[in-house]
């Protein structure tokens, strides 16, 4: 039987009760976005098995780490579906996004292509972060270049954990909007 409680379907009330620690909340946030967290991880993997255990292990960890608040739920999703993916990229070095558009290209001039696409990237990619203002570049750098959460992230800078979370979704919000132009 389908509880119809408007409360159980809004994102902020049911990551107020599972920080509580309520599996229920834990349940219908799986329930709600295990579908879309897997179609987002099998259209990058187009790897059926590969895509469910990326899922799993975000909602593990997210169980795990119920006392941490997540602010926007399907938009915390979207970037650990992409954090899990650099990850696997990282230790699978054939495992790339763009390796189907040179399947064709001699080893050497695939080489000397990836490496200067890398770096054109690489330097646009920085371009773009300079435009961050210097706090939340910091700030942008730590979280998503070493990986460290938004508390350690906090603790070092020597501000409130909820001025980090701001920061990043402002950097991330920015970044967008300078990508779309």
């Amino acid at each position: 039987m389908e509880d119809n409680r408007p409360e159980l379907h809004d994102d902020d009330y049911l990551m107020i009760q599972l920080q509580q620690g309520c599996r229920n909340a834990f349940n219908i946030l799986y329930t709600k976005y295990w579908e879309q967290t897997y179609s987002n991880a099998y259209k990058r993997l187009q790897d059926s098995e590969e895509a469910k255990d990326i899922v799993q292990e975000i909602f593990v960890r997210i169980w795990v780490n119920r006392a941490n608040s997540i602010i926007n739920f399907p938009a915390y999703l979207s970037v650990s579906v992409r954090n899990q993916i650099f990850k696997i990229a990282a230790k699978n070095k054939n495992l790339s996004p763009f390796t189907e558009a040179f399947e064709n290209i001699s080893s050497d001039n695939q080489k000397t292509d990836s490496n200067l696409l890398y770096r054109e990237f690489y330097s646009m990619y920085e371009a773009l972060l300079l435009k961050l203002p210097p706090q939340r570049q910091q700030i942008f750098r730590l979280r998503f270049h070493e990986d460290l959460p938004t508390k350690i992230i906090a603790a070092q800078m020597r501000i409130s954990r909820k001025t980090v979370q701001n920061q990043l979704g402002k950097a991330i919000n920015q970044l967008r909007v300078i990508l779309l132009h």
